[in-house]
């Protein structure tokens, strides 16, 4: 009786397998990013990022260098950074994959941009809120399960 009581707050056992794949996935886009780098330098950086080409997907499959779902994953996990949205300024020359410039951002690109930034902004503060209050109910539940059992054991 005493064990059902205590282990109430124990429900959210099918967080950590969803961080695990979660984590396998970021270090996967991770490794394809760095592909990406490694072989396009003139075009990805880690420091020294500027918008792509409108279509460079194709570009890149078509190049034959990189698998077709290690350059969508690429993409995927530059083009959705912070740092890319920050760079995706009005009129700012887009790059090829030989880094010459291949068109500017649109004021529509640089607004959508802007909003995902936020966006992005708005996610992280939102998610640090909901750690701060998970951990603040959980150390409540530990604090009445102690409490309980300090009960429970006086009685007995």
């Amino acid at each position: 009786m005493i064990q059902e009581v205590i282990n109430v707050e124990n429900t959210g056992a099918e967080k950590p397998a969803v961080n695990k794949n979660k984590a396998k996935n970021r270090a996967s886009n991770q490794a394809a990013l760095a592909m990406l780098i490694e072989l396009y330098p003139q075009t990805f950086s880690r420091t020294n990022i500027r918008p792509l080409k409108v279509g460079i997907q194709d570009d890149l499959i078509a190049d034959e260098k990189v698998a077709k779902n290690k350059i969508k994953r690429a993409l995927a996990s530059y083009v959705r950074a912070p740092n890319y949205f920050r760079a995706m300024k009005l009129d700012v020359e887009r790059i090829d994959l030989a880094g010459k410039d291949a068109g500017k951002v649109t004021e529509s690109e640089a607004e959508y941009a802007k909003t995902q930034l936020k966006d992005f902004h708005q996610r992280r503060r939102d998610n640090q809120r909901l750690q701060e209050q998970t951990k603040k109910d959980q150390e409540k539940q530990q604090r009445m399960n102690s409490k309980l059992e300090m009960l429970l054991t006086k009685k007995g």
